[in-house]
């Protein structure tokens, strides 16, 4: 991540001013994105990245039927910050990040930009959110360490864990990739761990939330890269 530049950091301290969190965008359609290094692909990489469903104990009741959001947060702040992610955990984490999101006026259904405004906020972290991304691009990132969140028009999926036609708005994690599927944590089913879907299938699903759940296919698509931030390597 770029630093600020020197008379900022001054500025802050002498003022005593909090950093705004920092979110990056990149349009991998528009003007192609700066190139500093070349990344060797491999065939299959799977990362380790702890898995919870959004109702860790079966209880698809509110808050958690629509926690899904949330879970995805959870999973990747567990895996860069190499922490277990027990039953008992991923419940209390959920519930008190669902409580400082109300508490900060986010609605029950939220966009990427505001997750990654979370993200930032609540665990310090660094995010940049990718628009029109492609395979290659998020194979990359995963190839980089980097575990990917996307939003996605939940029925599009056709996952057949999911109870009925599956969530309008869903969000999951992308942790590896085979060359012809997405390796994924899907929080919407406790079978989600490791459950793989077609590039064609996950990327044609990719969709930002519109505010309308029956408008979902409208939405944007852009996916969200978190990493640490300097203070914390």
């Amino acid at each position: 991540m770029k630093r600020a530049p020197t008379f900022i950091l001054i500025f802050c301290l002498l003022s005593s001013c909090a950093p705004a969190p920092y979110v990056e965008r990149v349009d991998l359609v528009g003007a192609h994105p700066r190139v500093t290094e070349q990344i060797s692909i491999s065939e299959r990489v799977s990362l380790e990245v702890p898995f919870t469903v959004q109702a860790p104990f079966a209880d698809w009741d509110d808050p958690y039927q629509e926690a899904c959001e949330e879970a995805s947060l959870l999973m990747v702040h567990s895996y860069l910050s190499e922490e277990e992610l027990t039953d008992e955990r991923a419940n209390g984490e959920l519930l008190a990040l669902i409580a400082w999101e109300t508490a900060h006026g986010y609605p029950q259904d939220i966009t990427l930009s505001q997750l990654a405004e979370i993200a930032a906020s609540y665990y310090g972290y660094s995010a940049q959110i990718i628009d029109n991304p492609s395979a290659k691009g998020i194979e990359e990132h995963i190839a980089n360490g980097h575990p990917v969140i996307v939003p996605a028009a939940g029925r599009l999926l056709g996952n057949p864990y999911f109870s009925g036609a599956g969530p309008w708005y869903h969000m999951l994690v992308i942790t590896g990739y085979d060359g012809k599927r997405f390796i994924t944590n899907d929080p919407g089913t406790r079978r989600g761990e490791d459950y793989t879907y077609d590039y064609d299938v996950l990327l044609n699903a990719i969709h930002d939330w519109t505010g309308v759940k029956e408008e979902i296919t409208d939405g944007e698509k852009r996916v969200l890269v978190l990493q640490r931030t300097l203070q914390d390597d």
